[in-house]
């Protein structure tokens, strides 16, 4: 019987802010790890602790900027000075939204791109330097993007990070191995929002119920000889199996990828997202009244709904 645990480990995740970064975070907690949560907004490091300690886990707060050499320094210095120790480090810190091609500021394209570039980069090194030195076959895993993979109107600059993201994860898998320590990638597709604080703040229900016209990415101009740059009426479903998961699908698969059951598994990119990255772009799945779906998720936050919100 496999029974992930990562008792005794200390995990760091970058980005950690309501969605993605909130339930990975949650989901190394309540498999035994310790951890620390990184934001720019420190705001939502401290929330996403709350969250952890809600559920009866042990993390702290460690805001910081992760372009930033001396920010990363200090706040994984404080890792080891509180914990003792760091096992495990996710990379999640991104910049979503933007626009496309044609309409994408300089400004927000750098940006865009230091945030992943530098946030990857400078993590992945500080924290493999120390588990190199200290002899800890850890784990690091770096959140990429369907956009990562395949093209997507009106969001170039993630495009662009996610896909370097990718053949990041593979080089510094090359430059870690000699030293046990595994580098992976893990795709998500937009996830459903399944922590309590953010349902409240903006409803139940993900980009898949309430699709955006221009995506991730903000709008394009108005030009007369401006073409569309995708579909805007109703459409078909997307996804074979009618969804793509929420955070805590993402937190079991990460949490299992950073145990020591995945020790040979380096260099690599594990998929959550029902299908849809593997679908063929003529496949139009059935309807979703007419699928079974997914078995049911297994909830991470078992904390009462009503603490979270009353605040």
């Amino acid at each position: 019987m496999v029974e992930v645990s990562l008792e005794g480990k200390v995990a760091v995740v970058t980005g950690a802010g309501p969605n993605i970064g909130s339930g990975i975070a949650l989901a190394l907690a309540r498999y035994g790890a310790k951890v620390a949560c990184n934001d720019l907004d420190a705001d939502a490091a401290q929330k996403s602790v709350e969250r952890i300690e809600r559920n009866g886990g042990t993390a702290i707060a460690i805001p910081g900027d992760v372009t930033d050499e001396q920010q990363v320094l200090a706040y994984l210095d404080r890792v080891v000075a509180e914990f003792g120790r760091i096992d495990i480090l996710v990379n999640n810190a991104a910049l979503l939204g933007g626009r496309g091609v044609l309409d994408e500021s300089p400004e927000f394209f750098s940006r865009a791109v230091q945030v992943a570039a530098m946030g990857n980069f400078l993590n992945t090194k500080h924290v493999g330097r120390y588990m190199a030195e200290h002899g800890i076959r850890g784990s690091i895993v770096s959140i990429s993007s369907s956009n990562g993979w395949s093209g997507s109107a009106g969001v170039i600059a993630y495009a662009f990070h996610k896909g370097g993201v990718n053949n990041f994860v593979r080089a510094a898998a090359m430059d870690l191995a000699p030293y046990g320590i595994r580098v992976n990638s893990f795709t998500p597709t937009a996830p459903t929002p399944d922590n309590p604080e953010l349902i409240a703040e903006q409803g139940p229900g993900g980009v898949l119920d309430r699709p955006r016209s221009n995506g991730l990415g903000g709008p394009t101009g108005d030009e007369p000889w401006r073409r569309p740059s995708r579909w805007s009426g109703d459409r078909m479903p997307l996804v074979p199996m009618g969804t793509t998961g929420t955070p805590t699908d993402i937190g079991h698969c990460v949490a299992w990828l950073c145990s020591d059951y995945a020790r040979l598994i380096t260099g690599c990119d594990l998929v959550v997202d029902g299908g849809a990255r593997a679908k063929n772009f003529a496949y139009a799945p059935a309807a979703p009244a007419d699928l079974a779906g997914p078995l049911p998720v297994i909830p991470l936050d078992v904390a009462d709904v009503a603490d979270a919100t009353a605040r």
